[in-house]
């Protein structure tokens, strides 16, 4: 067969040899691996690329707590820099506290040396998974899959002020009012809000203290 091939001058198939890929997640930095323990020990983010109506691209970055499932943020614009994603971060370390550890895959904005550097100033580990190896940074693709189906395959943006309200609706919509099968059905939010009361027992071994203030409240 590869003799008639070459007398017709056809391109003769070279016997490969198969790649062999990494399980899910087995490798130091996949989130099977290394799981996510408590509220803000671990964070996720992504890029997700769609479009305006007029064909100019829009760029969006969401940031998930792989924890509590809750969508910290998720910047909308035509670009983002690795300046950009350490003010969001910056942003959020204020309003939330720092995580332990932050998992990403090897995208240039990510790995460059000036987030690096700040995320090691600021006490915050990377986590970076496998190059060619999504599902180690499964937390963000699973938004991001959903983040996709419910908004950007339904919405035809006209402009940049349009994406950037949109996306933040569905952003409180995701935490506040639709339920996750994994935290049993209830919002990230809601789980949230629970582990938070949990932990707070424990570091004060005073249920009925937390207790009264909840009602009270």
């Amino acid at each position: 067969m590869h003799r008639l091939w070459r007398q017709e001058g056809l391109k003769v198939s070279h016997r490969q040899r198969k790649r062999r890929r990494l399980l899910l997640g087995e490798s130091e930095n996949g989130c099977t691996r290394r799981r996510a323990e408590h509220k803000d020990h671990v964070w996720s983010y992504d890029f997700v690329i769609d479009l305006t109506e007029d064909g100019r691209r829009l760029k969006m970055m969401p940031v998930v707590d792989e924890y509590t499932r809750e969508c910290l943020n998720i910047d909308v614009e035509r670009s983002i820099t690795a300046e950009d994603v350490v003010g969001t971060l910056a942003s959020l370390f204020r309003s939330r506290g720092e995580p332990a550890f932050i998992r990403s895959d090897n995208g240039p904005e990510f790995i460059a040396k000036a987030v690096k550097q700040w995320l090691d100033l600021s006490g915050v580990r990377t986590l970076y998974i496998e190059p060619g190896s999504p599902w180690e940074n499964a937390y963000s693709e699973t938004f991001i899959s959903r983040f996709s189906d419910e908004v950007l395959k339904r919405e035809v943006f006209t402009n940049l002020l349009e994406a950037k309200v949109l996306v933040e609706d569905y952003r409180s919509y995701y935490n506040h009012h639709r339920p996750h099968s994994a935290l049993d059905y209830r919002t990230p939010a809601e789980f949230a809000m629970a582990v938070g009361l949990d932990r707070k027992v424990e570091d004060t071994g005073k249920p009925e203290e937390l207790e009264s203030v909840l009602t009270l409240s």
